[in-house]
């Protein structure tokens, strides 16, 4: 169907990403209330929240300049 499902692991996701130097991290928009609950954790990192596979497909396939619609 394409639907994102939410994650476990938020938070281990997210520093570990940090201390490898991923600017980016693409996690379910229903992960969303997890940063809320911990929002220091967003510091320094880009969070792109996505609620369909093709939102997941298209930051991950397209250039950096192309602007996603």
């Amino acid at each position: 169907q394409g639907r994102v499902m939410p994650i476990g692991g938020v938070k281990a996701k997210i520093l570990a990403a940090k201390r490898s130097g991923i600017p980016h991290v693409i996690l379910p928009e229903k992960n969303k209330r997890d940063l809320i609950l911990m929002p220091e954790l967003a510091d320094g990192i880009d969070i792109i929240f996505v609620s369909h596979a093709s939102e997941v497909l298209s930051r991950v396939l397209m250039a950096p300049d192309v602007a996603v619609v």
